[in-house]
């Protein structure tokens, strides 16, 4: 296999019951390489019959896959994370090529996500329930957790690779069978991981993709054989199919957005909070839900912090990201580069000072691109629009407060709760941070702090809609419910109705 194959002409289609096929919509999107601004290729988008017909797959390949022991379905992840650790750079390629992302950052992605499939290899610990002898007189009693059945993710441009393995890798191995449907911004990626687990021997049926727009998320929603949802993307969609799905009565996680914010106190080691700064905020040109948006200077660190992190702003490497030495890509469509670029005249025209302008900034010889250069403010106030809304793009907005205290408070009363950081050199103030702060991802000197495979992703507030967070235990837990049984035979079983609540005897 090669990436030559996804990076041709030829159409993006879906994958269902082992196979691809255009469908029945005739409706096509465009597909874009953002460092060129060319048309790639087109991607299918889904009819309703087509998500119907996906479905009706992984329903009939459910039973036989629920009821293959775990071990055996651990047995297949394993040949299917061997396979991905094989074909890295190929699928790191491709999420470049489509998402513009640079080459050493898509590699990470990839990295991250083949993490999740390593936890999911542990599934037969991971299902395990729990027993208790004699809990009463003669009765034994345990739990088992089970597959819920066709279970769906609907997942964003950002991360066309990592993002679906935080869903699949957890729900198939735990017994279900899924259906994808990726972005269509860079769809591509979804049929490289479909074909890998095919030759890992994943049964037909098991992992489906449709590709599509809402058409597509609502057939999903409304269909009554899907039993779950799993999304990641901005807030208004995640409360939108919260909503609606509960009205189905299916179980929901779904991730929204973010407005992270970065602590830097006074005792912090400056030069090393700009550097972290600097790359969580302009790394993937800030296309990230845990990118860092706000700085929050406080005290004597603003004066300290600032000159830095101009020069390094300014003088950060922006280019092709199949260049090595690259530190940040393009922006993923022209669409979003003029929804940022739209933020940005928003700030200055709400009395933020711009030091570093990136509306500019284009790349020789690619000129038709969707380029933005590192955007940087100073003197943010809460009430601001680029305060207070989620940019999705390389523009960072610095917030000068006086004490820890208004610190705390700022990013507390916002309304998202995804990700947060702070530096400092205070083993005091780290704790009161993390113990205070009501955002469900935090870093102490960590500027992004996703979590790793075996404990779970997951923000508070509008960043979260529903109970509980993605992959680890977390997964487990939403892709199965529980069964309690209880259990005595016959030779224990006294003569004669009993006609009350049971209880220890």
């Amino acid at each position: 296999m090669t990436t030559a194959a996804f990076t041709s002409s030829d159409d993006v289609v879906h994958y269902v019951a082992g196979q691809r096929f255009s469908g029945t919509s005739g409706r096509f999107q465009d597909v874009f390489h953002p460092a060129s601004g060319q048309k790639g290729r087109r991607v299918a988008l889904a009819s309703t019959a087509d998500v119907t017909q996906a479905v009706a797959a992984a329903q009939a390949a459910f039973p036989k896959w629920a009821d293959t022991p775990p071990l055996r379905r651990a047995r297949i992840m394993f040949k299917y994370l061997e396979l991905l650790n094989q074909h890295q750079d190929e699928l790191a390629a491709i999420i470049t090529a489509e998402h513009g992302k640079v080459f050493t950052d898509a590699q990470g992605e990839v990295t991250r996500g083949i993490e999740i499939v390593e936890f999911a290899c542990g599934i037969p610990e991971l299902l395990k329930g729990e027993y208790t002898e004699q809990v009463s007189t003669n009765i034994d009693n345990w739990t088992m957790r089970q597959p819920l059945g066709v279970v769906a993710g609907i997942t964003p441009f950002n991360f066309p690779v990592m993002v679906p393995m935080w869903m699949y890798p957890m729900a198939i191995a735990s017994g279900n069978t899924f259906i994808l449907k990726p972005s269509p911004t860079d769809p591509s990626a979804s049929l490289f991981l479909a074909d890998l687990f095919k030759e890992a021997g994943l049964p037909d049926g098991v992992f489906n993709v449709v590709q599509g727009d809402k058409e597509a998320v609502d057939a999903l929603i409304e269909n009554p054989d899907v039993k779950a949802l799993s999304f990641v993307g901005s807030t208004p969609i995640a409360n939108y199919i919260y909503e609606r799905s509960a009205h189905f009565g299916k179980r929901v996680q779904a991730l929204g957005g973010a407005k992270n914010h970065m602590v830097i106190m006074p005792d912090a080691d400056i030069d090393k909070a700009v550097d972290a700064l600097v790359g969580a905020a302009y790394g993937s040109a800030g296309e990230r839900c845990m990118a860092i948006s706000v700085a929050v200077l406080v005290g004597s660190a603003a004066e300290r912090v600032m000159p830095a992190l101009i020069e390094k702003t300014k003088s950060l490497k922006i280019k092709n990201g199949m260049e090595l030495d690259a530190e940040m890509g393009p922006i993923v469509t022209s669409v979003a580069k003029n929804r940022i670029s739209s933020y940005i005249q928003a700030g200055v025209d709400e009395g933020a000072k711009l030091l570093v302008d990136g509306r500019s900034f284009t790349v020789p010889g690619l000129e038709n691109g969707f380029w933005l250069g590192g955007t940087l403010f100073d003197n943010v106030t809460p009430d601001m629009k680029i305060y207070k809304e989620e940019i999705f793009g390389p523009v960072l907005s610095c917030v000068r407060l006086d004490n820890f205290s208004q610190a705390v408070d700022l990013i507390n009363a916002h309304e998202f709760g995804n990700g947060v950081a702070c530096f400092t050199s205070d083993g005091n103030i780290a704790r009161e941070f993390a113990r205070r702060i009501q955002v469900g991802m935090v870093g102490i000197n960590v500027p992004i702090p996703v979590p790793m495979a075996w404990h779970g992703f997951g923000g508070w507030k509008n960043s979260l809609f529903g109970d509980m967070h993605a992959y680890g235990r977390e997964g487990v837990r939403f892709y199965t419910k529980q069964k309690s049984i209880m259990q005595r035979w016959p030779e224990s079983i006294s003569k004669g109705g009993e006609f009350v609540m049971p209880t220890i005897k």
